[in-house]
């Protein structure tokens, strides 16, 4: 072979790698987000293998950002409410109905408790724990008085009222747990 066929040879070569360096450029750069670059580029999944689906959040799961020691944490995204001794143990975790009125995310105290009242939406409650006011409306947990057990007729959506409705038995837990000056969380 002569010097000058071994010349373009090499050329032709040259623009080759060329012409592939500069696709493979632009296929990288045209990439969707997150189909980036891994620590393993290059290496070809076994077969038979496939990403491993996303971990649910577990919903009675205690919120990490819920503060120490014993309190009762309310979940607003959640309606969810745990009750949490000193330890950090969650004695009981329930779902509650939402009041009209939501206090910021913050820690409060219980500030008053009734055993049974007339809830401002007219409506027969016992167990009665206050822990903020918003707005000239009281927010505490409460329970409907003669409802089922197992669960209690939701508030008045239509009436600004601070009753978070739980269950007659989750409000007996509540009442014995939350005591005046008790901690309450409120977390987003």
């Amino acid at each position: 072979m002569s010097a000058s066929s071994s010349g373009i040879v090499a050329g032709l070569t040259a623009a080759a790698l060329a012409t592939v360096g500069y696709l493979a450029h632009q296929a990288a750069e045209s990439l969707p987000a997150g189909l980036g670059r891994t620590a393993h580029a290059g290496a070809a999944p076994a077969a038979g293998t496939s990403k491993a689906p996303p971990v649910k959040k577990d919903p009675t799961a205690l919120p990490g950002d819920s503060g120490k020691g014993a309190r009762v944490v309310y979940s607003l995204r959640g309606d969810r409410v745990w009750l949490v001794a000193g330890d950090e143990a969650v004695s009981r975790t329930f779902e509650v109905d939402p009041s009209a009125v939501d206090p910021a995310p913050g820690n409060y105290a219980v500030t008053s408790r009734s055993n049974s009242v007339t809830g401002s939406d007219g409506v027969p409650v016992e167990h009665v724990v206050r822990f903020a006011t918003v707005d000239g409306v009281v927010v505490g947990f409460s329970s409907a008085v003669g409802g089922p057990t197992a669960s209690a007729p939701a508030p008045d959506p239509k009436a600004r009222t601070g009753g978070i409705r739980e269950s007659r038995a989750d409000g007996d837990a509540m009442w014995t747990f939350a005591t005046i000056g008790r901690t309450v969380v409120v977390v987003r």
